[in-house]
């Protein structure tokens, strides 16, 4: 009886340890900080620059918008620009289910520039409640302030859509563990464009080559698989898994010339391919190809010797597995 006594008081102390950490994750957690008090002022470079940043390096509106996925890489349709919706779920590998927001005035009007800023940068909605990393402010927060307050003010130039997306939803244990994701902002100065290898890799952590082209677990890159490939996307007609884009001489692109890898995207701006209707049973892809088709050469060359410094991982990826009717 003493024995059992004793293991109840263990599972007892086990137990309210469980739920007093549990309840502070959940009721204390994410803290980020207020948002601060920012008012951007807008210029007309400061609207372009942040129009390139979202639409062909950080690619906001590749998830902010609505996507043709009858058509090769899943375009953006003409309408809808930055009205959100695109869903993510766990056919695609998820842990719950979670829907791009809506950036434009018709959702956003409300949001002061340092909620947006702080939503950006450190994983918080309007209210302080967290969000999914594939909204990376994990990245985003390591940019430099200037250009996070161009894409802002290229975000209060779009068209209102009147959308309103459903509440984003995470599965058991991850709907605890999203309210240990958020973090301060850790921003980073712009190196200078004749850095090459580190502006490239400025630009690779704004694009977020890591998070895709990496195995991935509950919305985590695994550590030591970075850019090697490997995270997998349930897709109809089959799966993708994303490629090794370390310079591995035999899984990854070793082999390519900077010509070969700047003209892998750039055949993407090419109207006559751009987007060719997916046949049946075929699989598409999540990379936006057509939104990094529009990247500055010279910022796709700085990315290439980016990668090409890293260290090569052995990794062979089976790209695509069709599921046949």
């Amino acid at each position: 009886m003493k024995t059992l006594k004793v293991l109840l008081l263990l599972f007892g102390i086990i137990l309210l340890l469980a739920v007093t950490a549990g309840t502070y994750v959940k009721i204390a957690l994410p803290d980020v900080g207020d948002a601060p008090l920012l008012t951007i002022k807008s210029t007309p470079e400061s609207i372009e620059n942040g129009k390139y940043l979202a639409n062909h390096v950080a690619v906001c509106m590749d998830c902010h918008s609505s996507r043709d996925w009858s058509r090769f890489a899943g375009p953006m349709k003409a309408d809808g620009m930055g009205g959100g919706g695109e869903v993510f779920n766990k056919e695609m590998g998820f842990p719950g289910e979670y829907y791009a927001a809506n950036l434009t005035p018709f959702a956003l009007k409300t949001w002061t520039d340092g909620e947006l800023f702080r939503a950006i940068t450190s994983g918080v909605n309007k209210d302080g409640k967290a969000l999914f990393p594939i909204m990376a402010a994990h990245r985003f927060g390591k940019m430099d302030k200037k250009d996070i307050y161009d894409i802002i003010s290229y975000i209060r130039t779009l068209k209102p859509v009147e959308n309103i997306v459903p509440p984003s939803k995470s599965d058991f244990p991850v709907n605890f563990i999203i309210n240990t994701m958020p973090q301060k902002a850790d921003f980073q100065s712009k190196p200078l464009v004749s850095n090459t290898v580190e502006y490239g890799a400025y630009l690779v952590n704004a694009a977020g080559c890591v998070d895709c082209h990496s195995k991935n677990e509950k919305g985590r890159v695994v550590s030591g698989t970075e850019f090697g490939g490997g995270m997998e996307f349930g897709l109809p007609g089959g799966k993708v898994t994303s490629s090794n884009i370390t310079f591995d001489l035999n899984t990854g692109i070793g082999r390519w010339s900077k010509g070969t890898f700047l003209a892998r995207f750039k055949i993407f701006a090419d109207t006559a391919y751009a987007a060719p209707i997916v046949a049946k049973g075929d699989i598409n892809t999540p990379m936006p190809w057509n939104m990094y088709a529009g990247m500055r050469p010279a910022d796709l060359e700085a990315i290439y010797e980016y990668l090409r410094s890293l260290k090569p991982i052995n990794n062979k990826v089976e790209k695509y597995q069709l599921v046949r009717p």
